[in-house]
């Protein structure tokens, strides 16, 4: 399969053609999936104001959750909205452009969209619902969020596959393989040999730990499963507290705002999971040879030679400058993300201006895992919470879980596909067959949890997942909390020490700040030759120092200063030269700002300074006259500040300004450390990642459990429960999961009630068709009320001017179809691709209508408009609209009353007139009308050779 065999933009139609092709069977099936009337659902919070939903069922429940999100979170949802379509710098300006190119480029909503038309349709139905419930709540989440009015910006209208998008575009970059292309200019400047000399946890790569008890090793003698997950720190934090309770689950846990359900971590009362980054490698880089036919196509060079691809071009909108127009091309083996089309097919530009496809799993198959996450919900026993996890695609993760009979489970868990291991090292050649994917997966590896010591420990490190992957982080933080739970590395079970640990316990292993990558450079420094006077006594202060990165330790910062110069001073070598200074691949034009990150060379120095002091790139004299030199010049700089003054959290902000000025916290811990709050050693003290979020799920009782989130529950400024749990994050403790409703504050949002016809996806349809090559189209009785927003933004766009309505008020607009639903002759649809509102389909009985006046009626008539859905892109994709009349004719000629579509566009809409033609509409005569001069079309039943 390739990922252009099913091309999914959206056309720039006329409004009006029923200009279609008829060509393809048509393939009807009864649809029958029940409607249910969803009662009011209950928000309850506790005392940090984490909110407790209660529903009378799980798709109520879902739209609880999404409504409870743009209350909480509406600045938040409105980011990512933008993030997945590549709108941010349209408010954002030109600082978010490099983001939009991506996001364009990569096809990423096209990709969710995709993947929400594969859903199972109870699957649907769910991410439907929640949907429903942001809408509804967005307008007053945003009266309360200042950054709409700092930005001049309304809350837009959510689809249902956005939450698929928010997904996909937060972990797109979490699998890291932007380092492919620093490996790619390391072997290309250093040598083959040298491609993985800094291998290490990157500065691009998120990371995470977590650790599981048996029952053997707790005071309950019931499992306990912990840790935390390290992201980018942002504001609002990227997981929300959450707890989902209806007759079938009552599950808590962290949400993704944005996302429904609870993805990662979670205790349903049964059973209890955490995840961690496996550091999988599942995403590929080719490079490809593109050129520009005669006629304007796109050609690249695959494996059987030439072959036309997909291309598109897209404008991406800037606040304060110019717009900015993007080529969105795609080959078979993905959407490219670097590199232009060359004008001139003869033209070589060689590896300073590569041409670069990323090949990524959903994709491919259409498929990003949504499906497991109700099944998440339901679990009650490992084995369940097992199966459910077979369909889990991405990201590639490691999972810890228990449950309350014992059970464990250690596995991965994702979709890594089969190819060569020089695909997971570097940008391969695109026409090259041997680099093609092929059939199936990797396995996926298991092992059973040490029944001896108790233990098992998941921290990124080359373990468990170690066949899917090239780069892990370092063992220390493994070890360490391996260490801290009794058994030390190596030690097997006779090494198992100390008492049975409690989940109050649990804390004092997510803050331990003891530095492990630290040793090495503090050997050479001890081994240094003819320190002066200074430079002896840092050195004597940093031997006898215990290694803690603690908040308080002035040592600690004075080994930071110590590491940051010798970073400085081995990226001024000459061995590194031609990856450093003038030569540092960051400069390079050759790739987006976007990958500046992964391609920097002193931040990669600095997180493999452990393995470059190590071996052998400089020569062991070297590498000690390097750190004697660096503990010359640090010790006449005589830093005393402590640790945790110049050690704070740099949080990402979408609008930073919007708000009052900040002065963020201080913590201990660092980079190698259990507390893994990662500054960029040579760069910056400050740390943008770190733990954004710990938790303790307690399998004995689950009232006993623990969490914090790094700001708080709300992500409103100036919330009573904006900033409440920072203190508590900030120095290590955790706050309790209330789980009785009586100690919980039932507040007044409780009172909202929705109903299902405010979903598309889940009102009954009168008609379903299978589209080969486009998807499953439903139409869906327009309810006035609820589809008032979306036609409006329909109707008012230019390119349906035809339809009439340019200058009416969304008000007008739900009059006029209350109206025509008042009609028996009359009627109104939504047209749905694979769940996702795509066209407005109308139908009438001429003689019942003012056309009916203008020409002869004929028994057996029937009337239809239709107009296309507003273009996700410009990129027009053939077939589209008649894809669409495919449906929409199949309706009407399942009766057998109807022998004759009548449409009358305007005259002036050649377009449209010129599509009718092709498919086999007879021109009638024009005819004047109050408001266009329309001619009329007639498609005969015979036609189609149907009887």
């Amino acid at each position: 399969m390739t990922t252009a065999d099913v091309d999914s933009g959206r056309p720039q139609a006329d409004s009006e053609g029923p200009g279609t092709g008829a060509e393809g069977g048509f393939e009807d099936r009864e649809y029958s999936e029940p409607v249910e009337d969803f009662r009011d659902f209950e928000v309850f919070r506790d005392d940090w104001g984490i909110p407790h939903l209660k529903a009378g069922s799980a798709l109520a429940l879902a739209r609880a959750q999404g409504h409870n999100a743009a209350l909480d979170r509406a600045w938040q949802l409105e980011t990512e909205r933008h993030r997945v379509l590549g709108t941010t710098a349209a408010y954002l300006g030109a600082e978010a452009v490099d983001w939009d190119r991506f996001a364009r480029r990569a096809r990423l909503a096209d990709t969710a969209r995709r993947c929400f038309g594969r859903l199972a349709p109870e699957t649907a139905a769910w991410v439907s619902a929640y949907v429903d419930g942001v809408n509804a709540g967005l307008d007053e989440g945003a009266a309360r969020a200042p950054e709409f009015a700092a930005a001049a910006l309304a809350p837009g209208r959510w689809e249902p596959w956005t939450p698929l998008g928010v997904w996909l575009s937060t972990h797109i970059l979490f699998a890291g393989f932007p380092t492919k292309l620093w490996r790619e200019e390391v072997a290309r400047r250093l040598g083959d040999d040298r491609a993985t000399l800094f291998a290490t946890d990157g500065p691009g790569t998120a990371g995470s730990n977590g650790w599981l008890l048996t029952g053997a090793r707790t005071t309950t003698g019931a499992p306990v499963v912990a840790g935390d997950p390290h992201r980018f720190i942002e504001d609002p934090g990227v997981y929300q507290q959450i707890r989902l309770a209806c007759p079938e689950f009552d599950v808590v846990g962290l949400a993704v705002p944005g996302v429904p359900g609870i993805a990662h971590f979670g205790h349903t009362g049964g059973v209890a999971w955490a995840i961690t980054n496996a550091m999988a490698d599942y995403q590929d880089l080719y490079r490809e040879q593109l050129r520009r036919t005669a006629d304007g196509d796109v050609e690249a060079l695959g494996p059987d030679g030439w072959d036309r691809v997909h291309a598109h071009t897209e404008t991406v909108e800037v606040a304060g400058g110019e717009p900015e127009t993007v080529e969105v091309v795609e080959t078979d083996r993905g959407p490219v993300i670097i590199g232009d089309v060359r004008d001139d097919p003869d033209a070589d530009g060689g590896p300073d201006a590569p041409v670069i496809s990323l090949r990524y799993p959903p994709r491919v198959t259409g498929d990003l895992g949504f499906d497991a996450l109700p099944a998440l919900l339901r679990a009650r026993t490992v084995a369940e919470l097992d199966t459910a996890l077979d369909g889990w695609v991405e990201p590639v993760n490691v999972v810890l879980a228990a449950d309350t009979t014992g059970a464990t489970l250690h596995r991965v868990a994702g979709h890594v596909p089969v190819r060569g291991h020089e695909n997971r090292l570097r940008v391969v050649p695109a026409h090259d067959p041997a680099y093609a994917w092929r059939e199936g997966t990797e396995p996926l590896p298991r092992t059973e949890v040490d029944r001896v010591t108790g233990i098992a420990v998941m921290a990124n490190e080359r373990g468990l997942a170690a066949p899917l992957g090239i780069e892990f982080a370092p063992p220390h933080r493994a070890h360490r909390i391996r260490e801290l739970l009794g058994t030390p590395p190596g030690a097997g079970a006779r090494g198992l020490t100390g008492p049975p640990l409690s989940s109050a316990d649990m804390a004092a292993v997510h803050t331990d700040t003891r530095l492990a990558s630290s040793r090495q450079l503090l050997s050479l420094l001890a081994r240094a030759p003819d320190l002066g006077p200074d430079a002896e006594r840092l050195r004597d202060r940093l031997l006898r120092w215990d290694r803690h990165m603690d908040a308080d330790s002035t040592d600690a910062t004075l080994y930071s200063r110590l590491r940051a110069d010798v970073v400085h001073r081995l990226a001024a070598h000459p061995a590194l030269r031609p990856v450093t200074g003038d030569a540092d691949p960051w400069r390079s034009a050759a790739y987006p700002p976007l990958f500046r990150p992964w391609l920097a060379a002193v931040p990669r120095i600095g997180y493999a300074l452990e393995t470059l002091l190590t071996v052998g790139l400089l020569p062991y004299e070297e590498r000690l006259a390097i750190v004697a030199a660096s503990a010359e010049a640090v010790a006449a700089t005589h830093p005393e500040s402590p640790w945790g003054e110049v050690h704070r959290v740099s949080p990402w902000q979408a609008l930073p300004g919007a708000t009052t000025e900040e002065v963020w916290p201080g913590l201990a811990g660092d980079h190698d450390c259990v507390l893994s709050t990662s500054s960029v050693p040579g760069i910056t003290d400050l740390f943008a990642r770190g733990p954004a979020a710990r938790y303790v799920w307690d399998l004995a009782r689950r009232e006993d459990s623990l969490w914090v989130v790094p700001f708080g529950a709300s992500g409103v400024p100036g919330s009573a429960h904006h900033r409440d749990q920072t203190e508590l994050w900030a120095s290590g403790r955790l706050a309790p999961v209330t789980t009785d409703w009586n100690l919980l504050h039932r507040t007044e949002e409780s009172t909202i009630t929705m109903t299902t016809t405010t979903v598309p996806a889940l009102r009954p349809a009168v008609h379903e068709q299978k589209v080969e090559g486009f998807g499953v189209v439903r139409l869906v009785p327009v309810d006035p009320a609820a589809d008032a927003g979306l036609l409006h933004g329909w109707v008012t766009e230019e390119r349906a001017r035809f339809w009439g309505m340019a200058d009416h008020t969304r008000e007008q607009v739900q009059e006029i179809y209350e109206f025509v639903d008042s009609l028996p002759t009359h009627h109104a649809y939504l047209a749905l691709r694979d769940g996702v509102p795509a066209a407005l389909f109308q139908t009438y009985e001429p003689d019942a209508d003012p056309v009916g006046e203008c020409y002869d009626v004929q028994p057996g008539d029937f009337g239809i408009h239709l107009l296309i859905a507003p273009a996700e892109s410009e990129g027009a994709v053939k077939g589209y609209t008649d894809a669409l009349l495919t449906a929409f004719i199949g309706y009407v000629f399942s009766d057998p009353a109807h022998l004759r579509v009548v449409v009358e566009p305007d005259a002036r809409n050649e377009k449209a007139l010129a599509r009718m033609v092709r498919v086999g509409f007879e021109l009638g005569p024009e005819i004047r009308k109050p408001e266009k001069t329309a001619r009329l079309a007639f498609l005969p039943r015979a036609v189609l050779g149907l009887a």
